[in-house]
């Protein structure tokens, strides 16, 4: 990884250590504290376990412009960031998408919207709903290697990152402390449950983490109901289409409506938040990436509201342009942040037992 942003994230970090003002903030501090030199691994571990909730630069009292000039949000994602791309699958993907993403990924929705327009005339001869455009065979000859591939990808990249940030084994009670976190979104609370500044120094709000955690619900709630589907397709000979009353509707419409509500949200949080304290060059792609997963969702439910109408011709292919880009992008846009993020809270959880063992000790 580049040295700057390493030996600028160091520097502020060993004067927080020394501060501690900050330490019931979010995990970052704590885990902090339980160094006294920070290797790059060390540095890393924190940039990626920072949700970004921005309060301890507003209770900092060496912000410019103290000659300290401490912005560690900035420092952190700026580190972050360039992880992110050191540790991608292949790294060259990761530096074209990081360069241009919103061109990039409006290039691939109308690209492949089109390509699957096209495909629809050779529709089958017989087939219902959405089968009667595009066959069940070739849907799953585009979308298995699309959906696997970027999570072999995903898997390299994290498995780069543990090895990075000095992870050992994997316990079944860290990733319980994982997963609890990052279901309650716990570093988003601002360490007093009244949130975080992100979006407004002035004042804490829960806004982005209530937003948050909508997202992650509406994502889970749309593959768990793809899984049933697929289950009920393979395991049982039901195929689609599906009536509203049937599992998979059950968990995608409500999952497609967090989704649309989740990512629209925290869109909008991001246009109002401070651009000093991120890094400028991430902002597309960041905003990229949520606004991809928000066409996603809508698209899926106004076809699913179209259901038996003409306009499905079109809204099918767009939705499915929408959902390739989608899965293309996961191991080289912000979607990869949460497997990292994940990684670091277990990375965090087993840190944690190693230093209470210490102390008992």
């Amino acid at each position: 990884m580049p040295s700057d942003a390493i030996t600028e994230a160091r520097r502020q970090i060993q004067i927080c250590n020394a501060c501690r003002y900050c330490e019931g903030y979010c995990s970052v501090f704590p885990a902090i504290q339980m160094h006294r030199n920070f290797a790059e691994g060390d540095i890393v571990q924190f940039a990626n376990l920072c949700h970004d909730c921005r309060g301890c630069y507003h209770a900092c009292q060496y912000i410019a412009p103290h000659e300290f000039d401490i912005n560690v949000p900035r420092a952190l994602a700026s580190v972050r960031q360039q992880s992110w791309k050191a540790h991608a699958w292949p790294s060259c993907v990761g530096q074209l998408f990081d360069r241009s993403a919103l061109a990039f990924s409006s290039v691939m929705v109308v690209s492949l919207a089109i390509l699957f327009w096209l495909t629809t005339a050779m529709r089958p001869a017989s087939g219902e709903g959405f089968y009667s455009f595009m066959s069940h065979s070739l849907m799953v000859a585009i979308f298995v290697p699309s959906f696997l591939l970027p999570l072999i990808a995903v898997g390299i990249s994290v498995r780069r990152y543990w090895k990075a940030v000095g992870g050992g084994s994997i316990r079944w009670q860290y990733i319980a402390k994982a997963v609890n976190s990052l279901a309650r979104m716990d570093n988003l609370s601002g360490g007093h449950g009244e949130g975080c500044n992100f979006e407004d120094g002035d004042r804490f709000s829960n806004a982005r983490r209530w937003l948050h955690q909508a997202t992650l619900a509406g994502f889970l709630l749309c593959f768990a109901s793809t899984c049933s589907g697929t289950l009920l397709h393979y395991g049982f000979g039901m195929e689609a289409p599906y009536g509203f009353l049937s599992v998979p509707k059950l968990l995608g419409v409500p999952g497609g409506i967090l989704l649309c509500i989740g990512t629209a949200g925290l869109a909008w949080l991001k246009t109002k938040a401070d651009p000093n304290l991120g890094v400028a060059s991430a902002w597309g792609g960041e905003m990229a990436f949520i606004l991809v997963l928000f066409g996603t969702s809508a698209t899926g439910l106004i076809l699913f509201a179209a259901t038996g109408e003409p306009a499905v011709q079109f809204l099918l292919p767009l939705h499915l342009g929408f959902v390739l880009t989608f899965f293309l992008m996961i191991p080289y846009s912000k979607m990869v942040h949460g497997f990292h993020r994940l990684a670091a809270l277990l990375r965090n959880a087993e840190m944690m037992s190693e230093d209470s063992s210490l102390r008992s000790h």
